[in-house]
């Protein structure tokens, strides 16, 4: 016999430390409460499981069921009327940044005095 990798020899040991740490009239309590704790556990388990197999039908149908095509009309693409009443709003121009050569190029000449003399 073998629990959780416990073997006969453990598990008598463990029995025996138990008897001696909680006594005699605790241990039944004990014992009780972890049957009820397992058999808890159990059954969650259990629900679990069939949960999860009725889902994974559900979606292997799903899956495996041929395609039904189907064309819809095409629905009209009118504009409300809301949206003809909105006024358009053009887009405002960016500022353009001359570069310092473009600015000297455009300077007139007369404007140094050493030329002129």
């Amino acid at each position: 016999m073998n629990i959780f990798g416990i073997g006969l020899p453990e598990m008598a040991l463990i029995m025996v430390l138990a008897l001696l740490v909680f006594g005699p009239k605790k241990l039944p309590e004990i014992g009780r409460s972890m049957g009820k704790a397992i058999k808890g556990f159990q059954d969650a388990s259990k629900e679990f499981e069939t949960e999860f197999k009725k889902e994974a039908d559900r979606i292997e149908k799903v899956v495996t069921e041929p395609m039904k095509a189907t064309l819809e009309p095409p629905t009209p693409k009118a504009l409300s009327e809301s949206a003809t009443d909105a006024t358009i709003v053009e887009p405002t121009p960016e500022p353009q940044i001359e570069s310092h050569e473009s600015q000297v190029a455009a300077e007139p000449e007369t404007a140094n005095p050493v030329q002129q003399g």
